[in-house]
């Protein structure tokens, strides 16, 4: 059992050590501030996600649809500072973000109309955007 777990743990550690040398990821290099200021919204971002799983998950699909409008979707553009971040990203690292907002407000719109399902699905388009992000660009 020892072996095993030698075994595994080795293989992980091996794994995590090549996908790192293998990062090809877009470097994106930002002001020390900006890219605080970048990882804090994300950071909010994804607590923001987790608290719409949370609603979605009650039943509260008013809820979930004010939340993401107000902290994901296109109307929280102003709140998040996005014109000042925008001007230091690369133009496709830019649509992808639009994408992600511009679905966090179809979410909302379907989340009003009171179908979990649906919603759920109009979430997914939210995440993937954050997801092919994440898979494009790093920061520095």
């Amino acid at each position: 059992m020892k072996r095993r777990s030698l075994l595994c743990t080795t293989l992980l550690l091996l794994a995590s050590t090549v996908s790192a040398a293998e990062d090809d990821r877009d470097w994106v290099k930002l002001p020390e501030m900006m890219q605080a200021h970048m990882l804090t919204n994300m950071r909010g971002h994804l607590e923001t996600i987790n608290l719409l799983l949370q609603q979605l998950a009650a039943g509260q699909l008013d809820r979930a649809a004010d939340t993401a409008e107000k902290r994901l979707g296109m109307s929280s553009l102003e709140t998040h500072g996005a014109s000042h971040l925008a001007q230091f990203m690369p133009e496709p690292m830019r649509a992808i973000g639009t994408r992600m907002h511009h679905a966090a407000s179809r979410f909302a719109l379907k989340a009003q109309e009171g179908e979990v399902l649906p919603a759920y699905k109009a979430l997914q388009e939210v995440t993937a955007a954050c997801v092919a992000c994440h898979a494009a660009y790093r920061i520095r």
